[in-house]
Order: C-alpha cells, then structure tokens, then sequence
C-alpha cells in the first residue's frame, strides 16, 4: 500500500513533462461561431510604381515588342496576375505621383512628352504608359484601380480635371478629350488619394498644413461614389494619424500608413539572399511590429471614428533590401527568397486580423521593385515566393474574419524570443480557411486546433517552404520555392491536429 502514492507521484511528474511538449503549448481556437468583419479584397491588392522595370518592361512592353503581348502588356504578366486574382493596382506612385502631370500621358503616342524620373534613377520616360494604358491593364486582370494624384508639385483643378476625365458621363471639356483620345464610356474608379508621403518626398509638410490641403482638395473631388484616402502615417507617427482625423476625418474614407521591413538600417539594409538566421530572425521580428502600428493608429482612429467608417490602408508595405549586385541602385530590384514568403503571410494574416478598420493593402511593389511576386528579364518570368503566398491566401479575399486565439511556442534566437505561430482565419461559402506561418526555421510545431461552431468533415491544405531559408527562383532555374498540396492535417475526436513544417507557411481547410 506504501508503493502506490510513489506510483502516483512519477505519474503526475509524467503529465508535466508532458504538458511541456510542444503539443499542450500550440493550441488554437478558431471561432467560427463568433464571425467578426468582412475581409476586403482590396487587402490584397498590388502597387505599381514608376520605378526602374515595374511599368516598362514589367508591365509593358509595347506592341512592336518580340516579348509576346496584349496590347503592349506582357502575356506572362497578364496571365500570372489574373491566377493570382489581383483585386486592386495602385498607381503612378509612391513618390512619383508628385512629380507625374496626368495630361503628358495622354494622347497619341508619338506626341507625348518625356519626362525625367528625378526620383528614381534619373531616367527620361516617354510617357507611353498613362492614365489609358493603366486602366486598361487594369480592366485586362480583372483589378480595380487605385490613383494617387498629384499633390507636391500638382494642383487642384489638375486632380479635379484628372477624376473627372476618368469617371464622368457629362459633357464637358475633360469628357470630350478622353472620347478624343479612344474611351467612350468612363472607367469606374473608386479609389483616389490625395498625394503621397507628403510627411516626406510629397511635399515635407507638417500634419496641420496637410490636414488644410487635404480638406481643400477633397472639396473639388465631387465624383459621386468616390473613395477618397488621405496620405497617412510614416510608421509610429502617431500624431500625424491624431492630427489627420481630428482635423478632416469627416471628409476621408481612407487614412494611408507606410512601413517597411527593414532588416538593419536604411544606409546598409543587408542582402535579399546572402544572411543567415540572426538576419531571418530579426526580419520576422520587425515585420511583427505590423501588429503594434496597425493596433495604435486604429486605436487613435477609434477616438474620431468609433464606427470604423474611415479604414486604415497599408498601402505600402514589405521588404526593403541592399539592391542585387550590378544593378542601378535607383531602381530597387533585389530577389525574392523564402524569408519574404514568411514576411508576406505574417503581413496578410495580421491585416485579416484586423479587418473591422484595415481596409486595403498593396504589398510594395508588383514586378521587379523591393518585394515583387514576379521578376521579368527580357523574355523570361520568375513567380517568387511571395506570389505564392498571395496565391495560397486569396481564399481571404472577401471572406468574413473569424476571431483566433492562440497560445503557441516561442521561437527564440539568442536572448530574444518572438511568437513561433502566426495565424489568421476565415469563412466563406461554408469553408472555413486557416493561414499559419512557422517562424521557426529550425522546429516544427505540433498545433491541435479547436473550431467551435462548426461541423467537421473534411481537411484539406497547401503549403510554402523550402530546404534553406534563403530559397529563392531564379531565372533559368527550377523553382525552389511553391505550392504544395500539404496533408499532415486531419481531424481527430472533432479536432484539427496538425504539425507546421519549420519556415512554412500553411493553408488549412475545412469543410
């Protein structure tokens, strides 16, 4: 009888070792009996900038172009975006828009004038690609446009001209042109942005005086139906977004916010490629801070606009690294490796989080600048990780968030440690769709999920990883990074259980 407490003291210590394995530690709860916003697509969506290849040679090619085209846009392009279900484009810019004067891109061709891009490169352009060729590419993916009008350098009846050349019916001057130069009917386009970065290359202006020009412009933007967004935050500038709501919340839809990743500092940013986990980690760790800006500025918007009428768009974001070896430093191009896969699931899964006040996003940029889901060279195409995952995630866009808790390991490097598990959820059509990024580039992580509310039948996945950390597809080479079907989830005793490959990011299905 002496013997049986001993018995009973190794098996509680048994049940503690246990408690400590990765199993009991990741756990989930997705609520699919408690549905919260609706994600809007337009969190997916795309940002095309005047900036070395993203337009020519990206986007567009001309017509006479050996490359194979849609009317001067590249086949491969059109294709690879219209897979991806590009919701929205973003353009002529970033800091471009406010040296860009709509009207030199418009008309023949052969008649357009040039025009020097001071910003990026120094380049002369020849304006072939304008206000026509951009709402066309963006009518042959299947994309809603974004435009972000000329403020630094513009005016207000160039801004009022430019909506209404685009989007009114009546007659007048602006209508009479655009029929003169091709386009009928008027395109149909919500989303217009009163300047860019005017905190900085938009005009250096202080939130005050921006605040003014922002009510101003706004008064003359009169297309009925318009979205009208206000140049935001850069990162934690907190009184900008105080001062911008108080001031002329009531005459925005959209309040902007810009951050990068940055792994090291702006003067020496550190390869694409060439980095170990100290560089993975701290990436991962900064891209994290997404979480705490989008938290505050909405908190701030919360004391203007309790109902959440205004959203919060990212509509700059992503990894910003050293340009590759041999390049113009100007145009910004560099790879595209598995870390940036990471980054934009972690990104998307917090935007989906917080979907009741982010309305968009537009990962920074489409094709050939900082982080692109697509590389051109000449005739060739890349897809890189990060198309992947805007591929695997799409099943977000327009679905209604589903609330997560979760309690998960600790990925920890050094003396500093950060969250293993990033995760968001979704419904839609009666499917509900699980996005989780593994941090951890050296451990899987065993996760038992629970989904209250909802009837469990089938599991299903998909998943992007690869061998090393610094994966990467490059031109004339097998991808190393992709999508996968993934099939180590299934459902037990009405539970999801599953383990997370390290340095993945995983879609899990239920129906």
């Amino acid at each position: 009888m002496k013997k049986f407490p001993c018995i009973r003291l190794l098996f509680f210590i048994f049940l503690m070792n246990f408690a400590h394995t990765g199993v009991s530690q990741n756990r989930i709860v997705v609520h699919a009996d408690q549905p919260g916003a609706k994600i809007d697509k337009a969190i997916y969506g795309q940002f095309a900038e005047h900036l070395g290849h993203c337009i020519y040679g990206g986007i567009y090619v001309g017509e006479n172009s050996e490359i194979p085209n849609i009317k001067g846009f590249r086949s491969d392009v059109v294709a690879a975006l219209k897979d991806l279900s590009v919701p929205l484009v973003r353009w002529p810019g970033g800091c471009f828009a406010d040296t860009y004067h709509w009207k030199d891109g418009i008309g023949p061709k052969s008649e357009r004038p040039s025009i020097v891009n001071v910003h990026w490169g120094g380049v002369t352009e020849d304006n072939s690609f304008g206000t026509h060729e951009f709402l066309d590419f963006c009518e042959l993916i299947g994309a809603d446009a974004y435009i972000n009008l000329n403020v630094g350098s513009g005016t207000i009846r160039e801004a009022a001209e430019w909506i209404e050349y685009v989007t009114s019916s009546n007659e007048s001057p602006m209508t009479k042109l655009r029929k003169q130069n091709g386009r009928e009917k008027p395109w149909n386009v919500k989303y217009w942005a009163v300047g860019n970065e005017t905190w900085g290359c938009g005009g250096n202006m202080r939130p005050e005086y921006y605040a003014d020009i922002y009510r101003n412009y706004s008064s003359f933007m009169r297309a009925p139906g318009i979205f009208k967004i206000a140049s935001g935050a850069n990162v934690e500038d907190y009184k900008w977004t105080e001062v911008l709501m108080r001031e002329a919340g009531r005459m925005m839809n959209g309040l902007s916010l810009h951050y990068y990743t940055v792994p090291n500092n702006w003067q020496k940013k550190g390869s694409a490629t060439d980095f170990d986990e100290a560089k993975w980690f701290v990436t991962l760790q900064k891209t994290l801070k997404m979480e705490e800006l989008v938290t505050k500025h909405s908190a701030i918007m919360d004391q203007f606009d309790p109902k959440k009428r205004v959203g919060l768009l990212v509509d700059e974001w992503g990894c910003w690294y050293d340009v590759e070896p041999g390049t113009n430093p100007g145009f910004l191009y560099q790879q595209n490796s598995l870390r940036d896969a990471l980054v934009a699931g972690i990104n998307l899964n917090i935007f989906n989080n917080h979907a009741d006040r982010v309305r968009m996003s537009n990962i920074a940029q489409m094709i050939n600048v900082l982080q692109s889901v697509i590389l051109t060279k000449d005739k060739e195409i890349v897809l890189t990780p990060t198309y992947y995952v805007f591929k695997m995630y799409k099943v977000h866009q327009d679905a209604t968030a589903l609330p997560v808790e979760i309690k998960c390991n600790q990925y920890t490097f050094g003396s500093q440690s950060i969250d293993a598990v990033n995760c968001s959820a979704s419904v839609k059509n009666g499917v509900v769709s699980i996005t989780l990024c593994n941090l951890d580039p050296n451990q899987s992580q065993e996760i038992s999920f629970d989904v209250p509310g909802f009837n469990l039948s089938k599991v299903s996945g998909k998943i992007v990883t690869a061998n090393k950390i610094n994966a990467y597809n490059d031109f004339g080479k097998k991808e190393e990074v992709s999508l996968a079907d993934f099939n180590g989830a299934k459902i037990n005793k009405g539970k999801i259980e599953t383990v997370l490959p390290s340095k993945s990011v995983v879609l899990i299905q239920l129906q």
